[in-house]
């Protein structure tokens, strides 16, 4: 099993041009299958993730050309099957979400409960409910989900219990065939929804409010091709941008939308960073210096991003001062706290598991730690940088799910790490 090796100690600096959003491209492919002609992708990172949706695509006999530079043609006229497998659908829980265009477009789907990180629990139960409001008839047997409509999806109004992003990107694409018009309340208002929703658009859908908190879907009776640019990764983009304020670097991403990380150069600001933007780019520099500590609670797109709150927990543990970091989206996903105080760090729970203490310390020191889920894999990495010594990071393939070259894209900024 592959393991990433990190000296660190070293301040991160130079330039790096951001991949693709993990989280546009996945639903992307899955929107493809609403299409009666070729619908082109690029700008689709290189990740485990987006692998394993292609291999579910082909799975179900759409045709899928990728090119060197992966951009991504899927024809979906030519599918065989409408059973998605658990085999696939278990290491990926956006791989669910091919159920409702595979309902909106054939009439039935079945498809595995779904799997991924386990940081707590994650129900489809938003997405269920949603497709019965379209007309759906859904039942469960043996794990899997069916799912029948008796023809066309009908035009509805849902109202989500909670803001869920994937739900609302999964019931947004179900729509776009569904007779008559669907009015979604209460919905995620992520630029990544935007994005899939802008792609739908030049399918030939009719999606308007996409990014507010209420979406309308006028269905139409078929969708098209389409070429798509898959829009910058934030996540990605901040994780380096910590990464490098936590070693007191200076770096500059390329490929970047300020306009999706308010929330993110504001802790950064806090932190001591300078932070200059421009339209496609966004550069810090901390001029050696440490951080100082920065308190955070995470909440729903435009707040603080749950996927960038292990990052800041790991650049909060080097830094001056102490803060609150206060987790509000997902339970259990303060994983990675274990292990970084292996290796030093002063994090405590304040009274509940949603919250935790951090006392920054000078210095950690590097030791074999084990990554549990995606973001928190890339924060003990981040905490191998700042540590003296030897860090090793087992478990790695969480990080592939999610980051792009991570160990290319770090050496090119200075940093001792390599996978083994």
């Amino acid at each position: 099993m592959d393991r990433l090796l990190i000296r660190g100690g070293k301040r991160l600096e130079g330039e790096l041009r951001a991949s693709g959003a993990k989280n546009s491209a996945v639903f992307m492919l899955c929107a493809s299958l609403l299409a009666d002609e070729p619908v082109t992708i690029s700008n689709v990172p290189h990740l485990r993730d987006i692998t394993t949706m292609i291999e579910l695509l082909s799975t179900l006999g759409v045709d899928v050309i990728i090119d060197e530079k992966m951009s991504i043609e899927i024809d979906a006229s030519t599918i065989q099957s409408l059973v998605a497998p658990y085999g696939l659908v278990r290491t990926m829980r956006a791989s669910f979400s091919v159920l409702g265009p595979l309902l909106a477009k054939h009439g039935e789907a079945e498809v595995s409960l779904p799997g991924g990180c386990a940081i707590g629990a994650r129900p489809v139960d938003q997405h269920l409910k949603g497709l019965e409001a379209l007309g759906a008839e859904i039942s469960m047997h043996d794990g899997y989900v069916r799912a029948t409509s008796g023809g066309r999806l009908k035009g509805g109004k849902f109202i989500f219990d909670f803001v869920t992003v994937g739900g609302t990107e999964h019931i947004m694409m179900a729509a776009t065939l569904a007779d008559g018009v669907t009015v979604l309340e209460n919905c995620a208002r992520e630029p990544e929804i935007v994005d899939l929703a802008d792609c739908l658009n030049k399918m030939g859908a009719k999606i308007t409010g996409q990014g507010t908190d209420c979406i309308m879907i006028k269905g139409v009776e078929r969708l098209g091709g389409c070429h798509h640019d898959v829009i910058p990764d934030r996540i990605e983009v901040a994780t380096y941008l910590v990464a490098a304020a936590a070693t007191g670097g200076k770096v500059m991403i390329r490929n970047a939308n300020p306009a999706h990380l308010d929330a993110v150069l504001v802790k950064l600001e806090e932190a001591g960073a300078d932070v200059t933007l421009g339209d496609d780019w966004i550069s810090l520099d901390m001029h050696g210096e440490r951080p100082s500590a920065v308190s955070l609670v995470t909440s729903p797109y435009p707040g603080f991003p749950t996927d960038v709150q292990a990052q800041l927990v790991a650049l909060n543990s080097v830094a001056e001062g102490s803060a609150l970091i206060k987790e509000t989206i997902f339970e259990n996903r303060f994983m990675h706290v274990q292990e970084m105080n292996r290796m030093g760090a002063h994090i405590q729970g304040a009274g509940s598991n949603t919250t935790v203490q951090v006392k920054g310390v000078p210095s950690l020191q590097g030791a074999q730690v084990m990554a549990n889920d995606l973001r928190a894999s890339v924060s003990l990495v981040i905490a191998g940088l700042v540590a003296a010594g030897e860090t090793e990071v087992s478990r790695i393939y969480h990080i592939d799910r999610g980051y792009e070259q991570v160990e290319e894209k770090l050496q090119s900024l200075g940093a001792e790490i390599r996978r083994v």
